[in-house]
């Protein structure tokens, strides 16, 4: 899975306007004009804060070991042992990330970070640090570790809500290792969920070329699909305050509206998410939500389907008060409901 850092992601003001060409000084031959186009300015502010990650991961101790060399065990099963031998050697891998914070903290995604027993960051000018994890967000892939350093070259986060399809970005990684690279793309499209990859799905797909080796950028997940910066700044800001992050719950199951259920209820367009089932004793059951209502709205916000419903339950802080809205035997009502706090994945019997 590639990741990436995408530039526009957290500061668009970098590339809202090309630089254009200079008049070449007749008399002075040595300046050189900036080609129409050029983002090397963007590019030059935003790279220092592009760090490389490599973690390494020590190998799994081999249960079957006491029995490789043993003669006895080698004259009844022969080379059958030679397949539960386990590689000795640690597990390496790379990725990349991006400092959020001038004291040292970083954000990455947390399949890069997960399983390591050592983090080393190398920054931009070459100095090399160990990191600690700060906290890690699974539902999301994201992570923070955090260096002994100080007067870092932090990376300013922008809201992903302005973002269009057709802006531009530059994306900053470490592509098979090489050393920092930088690639141009656009956003393809907004809001691409049901991919599969995260609990949480909103991504940001765009071209910009990404390669094996870029995985754990700050922003980019998974073959050109970047997580919002607006997300990203939501978790990085809980895992800072709480060492992990708060998601509000109502505790239903619910399932998208398809062109055929929309006509059956009567529905204009295939827009919400039908509730196939409440948790006993949830916050939706004690609203007096059923199997079968469709939900159209969250706080004024459409639901335009069942991610984006999760999407927008997990934004609301439990214990906050929210207004749904449904659709129940062809009635519109709102339902005044009080957000619970999102169990464990282990303890969640359906959302």
């Amino acid at each position: 899975m590639a990741l990436l850092f995408v530039l526009r992601l957290f500061n668009p003001d970098f590339l809202r306007q090309k630089e254009h060409a200079l008049v070449v000084d007749q008399n002075n031959t040595t300046q050189l004009a900036t080609p129409a186009g050029s983002y090397r300015h963007a590019a030059k502010k935003a790279m220092p804060s592009v760090v490389n990650i490599f973690t390494t991961k020590a190998p799994t101790p081999n249960p079957h070991e006491k029995f490789l060399d043993d003669p006895v065990f080698r004259h009844f099963f022969g080379d059958q042992l030679d397949e539960l031998e386990t590689p000795s050697q640690p597990e390496n891998s790379l990725g990349s990330g991006v400092i959020v914070s001038t004291k040292g903290l970083i954000l990455t995604n947390n399949h890069v970070i997960a399983t390591a027993d050592s983090i080393e960051v190398a920054l931009s000018d070459g100095r090399k640090m160990s990191a600690k994890v700060v906290g890690t967000d699974p539902d999301t892939d994201l992570a923070l570790i955090k260096v002994d350093a100080d007067n870092l070259p932090a990376i300013t986060f922008a809201s992903s809500d302005k973002l269009s399809v057709g802006d531009v970005v530059l994306a900053i990684g470490n592509p098979f290792g090489v050393g920092q690279t930088i690639t141009q793309g656009i956003v393809s499209a907004l809001g691409r969920t049901h991919l599969g990859i995260n609990i949480y799905e909103n991504f940001i797909q765009t071209d910009a070329s990404i390669n094996p080796g870029n995985s754990g950028g700050a922003l980019i997940e998974g073959i050109g699909f970047a997580i919002p910066a607006t997300l990203a700044r939501q978790v990085t800001e809980q895992i800072i305050a709480q060492g992990n992050v708060t998601r509000g719950w109502i505790g239903i199951e619910a399932q998208d509206i398809t062109p055929e259920l929309a006509e059956s209820f009567k529905l204009s367009r295939p827009q919400g998410a039908l509730i196939a089932g409440v948790l006993r004793a949830s916050p939706a059951d004690k609203a007096g939500l059923r199997a079968g209502d469709i939900l159209l709205a969250i706080e004024g916000k459409p639901v335009i389907d069942s991610a984006a419903m999760l999407n927008l339950i997990a934004a609301l802080k439990p214990g906050q008060k929210a207004t749904l809205r449904i659709a129940r035997a062809e009635a519109i009502i709102n339902i005044s409901i009080t957000i619970g706090k999102r169990p464990k994945p282990n303890d969640i019997v359906s959302e």
